[in-house]
């Protein structure tokens, strides 16, 4: 590695935070941004709850399915180590759009009720806005990634990143950092948007009050990321969680789910960018 990357990583992330500050100013903090009310584009999504719990069902278990059979082949195929755990973290996001899909197609038994929400369609509008999303929500995520950070070494518990991270740095063979860059800037932005924004979000906003709506996916969503048996990754949990309400906001606000997408690919691939440059360990 250039021992100049880093620097110029660095450099460029320093642009991109004084850009989300400028914008988060302008549209979010200022007196005039304030002075303008919300408006709120995502239409209520009236599902039976037998059926919100059959695609929670469809997601859970063909997530489980995938991933056990993508572990499996995986070793069946001679690999070990984290190729295994890049195979079976690939293979469950994979599940969890087939169930997504699943219910859809295939178990939504009210066609005339919109089911969770359109299709992705990545347009002009969404690239536009995801990007500003993901510049606002920038600083915020470095301000409460430093402060959740210093209560967890105050609190004694462990600061660790994610294995995912650690895998990142490590990884040794192009083709399993080409399937983990893939995995985090294409596939997992689609799956958990779909997931954790256009199903429970929209799913428990006209049901439950708005803050409770707003929290309890984004905290389902930043757990998910948490190996809770070593306590590995619990330094992302909080940040994490604020980046999930930021993605409800914005999804609530436009009211398309290609908005929340575009900003999480953004993210993911800012983050595996600071990896692969020496910054983030």
């Amino acid at each position: 590695m250039p021992e100049s990357l880093p620097v110029v990583v660095v450099a460029a992330e320093l642009v991109l935070l004084f850009a989300g500050a400028v914008l988060l100013w302008r549209h979010v903090l200022s007196p005039a941004a304030r002075a303008q009310p919300a408006e709120v584009r995502l239409p209520a999504w009236e599902l039976p709850v037998t059926d919100f719990a059959a695609l929670l069902l469809a997601v859970m278990v063909t997530s489980t399915i995938v991933a056990l059979a993508g572990t499996k082949l995986a070793r069946t195929a001679g690999l070990a180590g984290d190729a295994v755990t890049v195979a079976g973290g690939a293979a469950a996001q994979l599940g969890m759009l087939g169930g997504y899909f699943l219910f859809h197609l295939v178990l939504n038994r009210h066609p005339l009720v919109p089911s969770p929400p359109e299709l992705p369609r990545i347009g002009r509008r969404d690239l536009v806005a995801g990007a500003g999303v993901f510049l606002m929500a920038l600083p915020l995520l470095v301000g409460t990634a430093k402060l959740w950070e210093l209560m967890l070494h105050a609190a004694g518990l462990p600061a660790e990143r994610q294995d995912l991270i650690r895998m990142f740095a490590d990884a040794e063979s192009p083709v399993t950092l080409a399937i983990m860059v893939a995995l985090a800037v294409l596939i997992a932005p689609v799956t958990e948007e779909l997931v954790f924004r256009a199903g429970l979000f929209r799913y428990l906003r006209t049901r439950l009050a708005r803050r409770f709506a707003l929290v309890a996916p984004a905290l389902c969503f930043g757990a998910l990321h948490v190996d809770w048996s070593t306590l590995r990754g619990l330094t992302s949990l909080a940040p994490l969680v604020v980046l999930a309400v930021i993605f409800s906001l914005a999804y609530e606000r436009t009211g398309r789910i290609g908005t929340p997408i575009v900003a999480h690919a953004l993210f993911n691939l800012n983050t595996v960018l600071l990896i692969l440059g020496g910054v983030t360990d």
